[in-house]
């Protein structure tokens, strides 16, 4: 006798919530509090703090690697990536720990992981705006607007929004990628790879939040102009090492 199978029916993809952290004393206790109203398994990546950081993440009920050394936001990518295919997560969220990411919106993500319609399902505070929308720094908004018209024209990128880390990834499709990059230019070759690899990428509308506007990248990637051009310079280096994976139209020069 046939059986119909309905969504209860269905197991729920085992997911992570991955939060890299650097210098983050004002924040964390509060954002992890929150965030375990919606997630159970929670992983942070502590970038080498040298504040209090350390010691309220020791009085946390979440994983956590400590890298000795700030080692840069792609780094923490990886190591959560590599994480969550190693305890054999289904899907892993990741989100900033500076209150620019809402952990309420964790729940929207999911609804979408469980349509199971995507391999990566991609924050954009741009793709809907919101009544309490802050407004960016001219210089990050022109940044991404440029960055992500380049990628969406090179690549067809179906996407508003090149840089939002509030991200879900299908965990065995991320392990088809090899990422390599440990600084701010993460994102470019993350996208390079996604599309050359034939990954599904959906957007959902988050809301943009800025705290502080005045962060630091560090050091040359502070001035607009030598940061756009080191993201460009990563965006061309991978669409020419993942040439024979994309149009020629894609690449660069």
């Amino acid at each position: 006798m046939s059986q119909t199978v309905t969504n209860a029916d269905r197991t729920s993809p085992r997911t992570l919530v991955g939060i890299p952290v650097y210098n983050e004393e004002k924040y964390v206790a509060k954002v992890l509090g929150e965030v375990r109203r919606y997630a159970s398994d929670v992983l942070v990546i502590d970038d080498g703090s040298t504040d209090c950081t350390p010691m309220k993440l020791a009085e946390q009920s979440v994983e956590v690697i400590r890298h000795a050394e700030n080692r840069g936001y792609g780094r923490s990518m990886q190591d959560m990536i590599r994480w969550a295919s190693f305890d054999g997560f289904d899907w892993l969220i990741t989100m900033d720990c500076d209150e620019q990411h809402e952990p309420a919106a964790i729940p929207h993500f999911i609804e979408k992981i469980n349509e199971d319609a995507a391999d990566v399902i991609s924050g954009s505070r741009y793709l809907q705006q919101m009544p309490q929308d802050d407004a960016p720094p001219s210089d990050r908004r022109a940044i991404n607007k440029t960055i992500t018209e380049e990628l969406r024209d090179r690549l067809g990128l179906p996407i508003t929004d090149a840089f939002c880390g509030f991200k879900a990834y299908r965990v065995s499709a991320c392990e088809k990628l090899s990422l390599d990059i440990d600084g701010y230019d993460f994102p470019m070759q993350f996208w390079v790879q996604a599309v050359a690899h034939g990954l599904r990428i959906q957007e959902v509308p988050v809301r943009l939040i800025y705290n502080d506007p005045s962060r630091s990248f560090g050091g040359p990637l502070d001035n607009p102009t030598s940061r756009l051009e080191h993201y460009r310079a990563t965006m061309c280096r991978e669409m020419e090492r993942c040439k024979d994976l994309l149009p020629r139209e894609a690449l660069c020069g």
